[in-house]
């Protein structure tokens, strides 16, 4: 397998010309596409995400810790296994059923030299939060991180369009699996765990097309803020990732194909972002270099919300 993908320049340049004057607007991810279900796949996506900086180089900060990451096949999950991996850890990626982006992962970390296992499933079901956990422990005996990376969102444009069925799904796979998850991990992390859930920039300005995913979003700040208290004595942190607007399969997989060029363009950076961009991030919280950060959300979001 070819591992080698254009690093760089990744921006498309947006042009108005109705003016005929060429004059930026703003930096794009992508041009217009769609993918007809979720969660979307990654090798589909042109241009595709880039995920790993190879400017970035490990120095051990996770060296033979072991992480289990949901969502870890491709996206925001994908950029961090692999940063992680990078930096020494061993990798338990959870996925639902993307089994081309997750073999693309698990070859790519172990062509870096990582130890990496992947399973499929549906988080929302609690017997396979215990499974995921029991073959962790089975493969390599503990457990010192856990990143709720995994999500699902679909675009409405108002709350009547809304199922149950979409509702009931976007809550048990936001909301249920991380806290299946993170109960059943709970028993088996020891003082320096680290857990790391990911919440959205939608929670902190709102998106009236997204209205039962940011009420997820909403809750994991919730959550993380009560269980960073709930742990802070056992010395196990709990934090929280808000970012804004990432080329991951999530966006070609939700929004109409028209939305796609406008993604990030209310950052103050006037652009969206590639996944490598927030993979250290991760790795911050993950390892001893935040230990004395617990109960907080990161913001990386290039300016579209302060404060």
């Amino acid at each position: 397998m070819n591992f080698d993908y254009e690093f760089g320049n990744h921006y498309y340049n947006y042009y108005d010309n109705k003016v005929g004057v060429e004059s930026t607007k703003y930096s794009i991810l992508a041009p217009e596409q769609s993918q007809p279900r979720q969660p979307g796949f990654e090798y589909l996506m042109n241009p595709k995400p880039i995920f790993d900086n190879p400017n970035y180089k490990g120095s051990g900060k996770l060296k033979d810790k072991v992480a289990i990451i949901t969502g870890g096949d491709s996206g925001l999950g994908r950029a961090a296994a692999v940063a992680f991996a990078k930096e020494g850890a061993k990798l338990v990626i959870v996925y639902y059923d993307e089994h081309e982006d997750a073999e693309f992962t698990k070859r790519y970390i172990e062509n870096l030299g990582g130890e990496v296992i992947i399973m499929s499933g549906d988080i929302s079901n609690k017997n396979f939060c215990k499974e995921i956990v029991r073959r962790t422990l089975e493969r390599f005996g503990k457990i010192d991180v856990l990143v709720n990376n995994a999500g699902v969102q679909y675009q409405q444009d108002r709350l009547e369009d809304i199922c149950d069925e979409q509702f009931d799904r976007t809550m048990k796979v936001n909301i249920y699996g991380m806290f299946y998850l993170t109960r059943e991990t709970l028993p088996y992390l020891k003082s320096g765990a680290s857990i790391i859930n990911l919440s959205s920039v939608t929670t902190f300005k709102g998106e009236p097309q997204l209205i039962d995913y940011v009420t997820t979003k909403g809750a994991i700040v919730g959550f993380t803020r009560s269980l960073a208290r709930n742990l802070a004595l056992k010395n196990i942190r709990v934090n929280a990732i808000a970012p804004g607007f990432y080329w991951t399969p999530l966006q070609p997989a939700c929004w109409v194909k028209e939305k796609i060029p406008s993604l990030g363009a209310d950052a103050a950076m006037a652009r969206g972002a590639m996944p490598y961009e927030i993979a250290p991030t991760y790795v911050f919280l993950a390892s001893d270099d935040s230990s004395y950060v617990t109960g907080q959300v990161l913001h990386n979001n290039g300016g579209e919300v302060m404060g």
